[in-house]
């Protein structure tokens, strides 16, 4: 069973965020890690089970918004998700967005795609393109616990 693992307790300035932001009020989702500058969740997403997602703790709506030492840690952040997911999983392809479009509270995803995807090539937001006949986790190389403390792990040592 891959059930998920503990995760630490969210902490956000609330004189940072916004009331009436989700991403403000919520986790965003399964908390992997943290730091005063993000946190780091994994999307709940049945089709995507290695998808996650960095959330910059003040409420901030663009990543030009951030100094340049702020951008730096993003970044930082960002791509060592990217390389745990490329490591961990050896997946087809890694897709990095900041859209911020629903939600105006800056936040990269961190998705790891796979030819068996249901929706690959095409995004993740986009149409599905076949029909998986058990879960996606069950494809992974990993547990997405595992993998979770995989990301915790390396988010740590940067």
């Amino acid at each position: 069973m891959n059930s998920p693992a503990p995760s630490p307790t969210l902490t956000v300035s609330p004189t940072a965020c916004s009331t009436t932001c989700p991403l403000c009020q919520e986790p965003g989702g399964l908390l992997v890690a943290q730091t005063p500058l993000w946190r780091v969740v994994r999307v709940a997403d049945e089709n995507f089970p290695a998808f996650y997602r960095l959330i910059w703790q003040s409420h901030v709506a663009e990543f030009s918004d951030l100094d340049e030492a702020q951008a730096q840690a993003c970044m930082r952040a960002v791509t060592t998700i990217e390389r745990v997911l490329r490591s961990a999983l050896s997946p087809t392809k890694v897709n990095l967005a900041t859209l911020g479009n629903v939600v105006p509270h800056l936040h990269w995803h961190v998705i790891a795609r796979f030819d068996w995807d249901s929706h690959f090539p095409n995004p993740v937001w986009g149409a599905a393109l076949r029909e998986l006949n058990e879960p996606a986790w069950t494809r992974l190389a990993l547990a997405l616990p595992d993998l979770d403390a995989q990301v915790a792990a390396a988010l740590q040592r940067h």
